[in-house]
């Protein structure tokens, strides 16, 4: 299910939005973006993994705590906003798992976004309501 706008329509235009890793990787323009990242600014030694994956047509991010397990999981499209990507999603369309603090649970109870954030070649920046982290692609 879409979680954002509409592709653009203009045959010649670089895509706007991607609902599977092969658009991604086209819109980025980046072949070689990594699909795992990991958490390098947490403060209590169990950094969160993201995986960036397609299931069922879409896109589908997936954060698992170190040693706790599910933190949150979405699907839907990844956007370019003036900034790095966007993601959206509605209360329906994120599942927040055993990991995820009061604070998280409720920020995002009704819907919310992530945004991805370039840092260089080597460091995304991943933020939502009341949180933020800096990763480093993960190799294995």
């Amino acid at each position: 299910m879409p979680l954002l706008l509409p592709l653009s329509t203009a045959a010649h235009a670089s895509p706007t939005c991607a609902a599977t890793l092969s658009e991604l990787k086209g819109m980025l323009g980046d072949q070689a973006f990594p699909l795992k990242w990991q958490e390098t600014s947490m403060d209590d030694g169990k950094p969160l993994v993201v995986n960036i994956a397609e299931n069922k047509g879409a896109l589908y991010l997936e954060f698992t705590k170190t040693s706790e397990g599910l933190w949150a999981e979405s699907s839907g499209v990844i956007c370019k906003t003036g900034t790095g990507l966007e993601t959206r999603f509605n209360g329906d369309q994120i599942h927040l798992g055993p990991a995820a603090n009061w604070v998280l649970r409720y920020a995002l109870k009704r819907g919310g976004k992530f945004t991805l954030t370039q840092l260089g070649t080597d460091q995304l920046r991943i933020a939502t309501s009341g949180w933020s982290g800096t990763f480093s692609p993960k190799t294995k």
